[in-house]
C-alpha cells in the first residue's frame, strides 16, 4: 500500500478551528470576529461558531461589554503544562540562566516551526535599557541569524536557495552566526546551535541586545566562548555527544 502524507489525513473542520485559535494568539489584544473573518477569509458565521466552541471549552473568553475575544484559562494550563513537562525547555532553561548571571545580556531559546523560527523561551537581562520581549514572536528563517544556523544544520534539500550554500557551510563550520539589524533596529544578536540524539538540530541559544552594548568584536570575543559551551552542555544534557568526539575524556 502506498504511504499517504500526512495533509490527506487533515480534517478540514479542524484546521479551520485551529487557524482561528492561532490567529488569536497572534493578537496582542482583544478581537472582534469581524477582524478573524477579514485576516482569515472565512465568513463570520463560521469564525463565531468555532469561537462558541472554544469558549464552551474554556479555550476562548468573551467580553461582554465590548463583544470582543481573548485567550481563555484553558488555553493558559496547556501552555503551562508544555513549558513544564518539554524535555528541551527543561533541559535547557539551568543553563540559560547561569550565562545570564555570567555576561547579563538577555538569552533566548529558539526552535523552528515549519518556515519560520519561534522565540520559546527568555532569561532576561537585568540591565536598564533592554530589547522587548521576544517571546512568542515568530520570524521567517532566514531573516534571523537562529534561522540560518538552522537552514545551515538541516536538510540541503529544504534550503531552497534563500541564503548561498557558502554562507550556509560557514554558519556550519564556525559554529555560529552573527547578525545586527535583523530583529529590529539597533538590534545585535548571535546564536549557536543545539543538538539532540541523532546529530538532530534541537534549537538554538541566541544572545539578544542592543548593538551599542553588543559590538560584533566583543559579543565574539566575551560572550561566544560561553555560549558556544551553554549550547554543547544542553546539547550533552539532551544525548548529544558530538561535542565530546575527538577529545580525551576524563
Amino acid at each position: 500500500m502506498p504511504s499517504r502524507g500526512k495533509d490527506s489525513y487533515s480534517i478540514q473542520s479542524v484546521d479551520n478551528a485551529l487557524d482561528v485559535l492561532e490567529a488569536l494568539c497572534e493578537e496582542e489584544d482583544e478581537v472582534r470576529i469581524s477582524r478573524l473573518s477579514e485576516r482569515l477569509g472565512m465568513n463570520k458565521t463560521s469564525v463565531f461558531r468555532l469561537l462558541a466552541t472554544f469558549e464552551n471549552r474554556g479555550y476562548v473568553e468573551r467580553e461582554e461589554s465590548s463583544g470582543k475575544y481573548r485567550l481563555g484559562i484553558s488555553a493558559y494550563e496547556i501552555g503551562q503544562k508544555f513549558l513544564s513537562r518539554n524535555t528541551l525547555l527543561r533541559k535547557a532553561r539551568p543553563v540559560m540562566e547561569r550565562l545570564v548571571r555570567e555576561c547579563n545580556e538577555s538569552i533566548y531559546l529558539v526552535v523552528r516551526r515549519g518556515e519560520e523560527v519561534l522565540f520559546l523561551d527568555q532569561v532576561d537581562t537585568a540591565q536598564q535599557v533592554k530589547i522587548v520581549s521576544l517571546v512568542g514572536k515568530r520570524y521567517p528563517v532566514a531573516d534571523t541569524c537562529a534561522g540560518k544556523l538552522m537552514l545551515a544544520h538541516g536538510d540541503p534539500a529544504e534550503n531552497g536557495s534563500q541564503i548561498a550554500k557558502a554562507d550556509l557551510l560557514k554558519f556550519q563550520q564556525q559554529g555560529y552566526c552573527f547578525d545586527t539589524g535583523r530583529l529590529g533596529d539597533g538590534i545585535a544578536s548571535i546564536a549557536v546551535p543545539v543538538f539532540s540524539t541523532n546529530d538532530k538540530l534541537a534549537g538554538t541559544l541566541c544572545f539578544v541586545g542592543p548593538d551599542f552594548r553588543l559590538p560584533r568584536e566583543k559579543i565574539i570575543e566575551e560572550f561566544l566562548p560561553r555560549l558556544k559551551e551553554a549550547g554543547e552542555i544542553v546539547s550533552s544534557k539532551l544525548g548529544f555527544l558530538g561535542h565530546y568526539l575527538g577529545k580525551e575524556l576524563f
